[in-house]
């Protein structure tokens, strides 16, 4: 499944056009690899997506064309979620 549309169908991103925005700007990594729109989207593919101050990694667990709004969580899982703290550094 591309990219994109596996991002979409997960509901980790709103509409496929910001999922490929964000895959053009280099926002979203595929196994530590920049990943393009296009790029081919694999079950246990670990993806790194950063937008709006907010970096999720997630493990891909499934792949279908569709799901409904309150089974897409089921096609991934969380590894990590953190958001940057505006004029604080790590502590």
């Amino acid at each position: 499944m591309r990219l994109d549309k596996f991002l979409k169908v997960s509901r980790l991103v709103k509409r496929r056009t910001v999922a490929k925005e964000l895959c053009d700007q280099g926002r979203v990594q595929i196994n530590g690899r920049p990943g393009k729109a296009g790029s081919e989207v694999n079950v246990g593919d670990v993806l790194t997506i950063a937008y709006g101050g907010r970096t999720m990694k997630v493990r891909v667990v499934d792949l279908r064309e569709h799901v409904p709004k309150d089974e897409s969580s089921a096609l991934f899982t969380v590894l990590e979620d953190w958001q940057a703290q505006s004029g604080s550094g790590p502590e």
